[in-house]
């Protein structure tokens, strides 16, 4: 999926799922990442993600904005191109990567 539609869809999924229905504590929600967003407190998606495919080429399988440590975090898991699948967190506010690890 190209990286434009991989974003559209992600975006459309985050704003479809209510904010009640987080899997984790630390999840950040739709409405409070919009905000987050508006506030200028994380980068858009799109921005994040394209830094994290320069460094770490793949195919985005799923997406999570997390508050770890009081740290705005992009989780994202790629499916790299040797058929690996990773998990590469990064910074929501500098889009630094913070952790690459393979997913078991």
């Amino acid at each position: 999926m190209p990286l434009t539609r991989a974003v559209l869809f992600l975006a459309a999924v985050l704003i479809a799922v209510p904010i009640g229905t987080v899997a984790h504590a630390d999840d950040i929600g739709p409405e409070v990442a919009k905000r987050l967003l508006k506030e200028g407190r994380i980068k858009p998606l799109t921005e994040i993600l394209a830094a994290v495919n320069a460094q770490v080429p793949g195919e985005l399988l799923e997406v999570e904005l997390e508050l770890e440590d009081g740290v705005y975090v992009y989780e994202f898991k790629l499916l790299r191109p040797d058929g690996r699948v990773q998990e590469v967190e990064a910074d929501a506010s500098t889009a630094k990567i913070l952790k690459i690890e393979d997913d078991d």
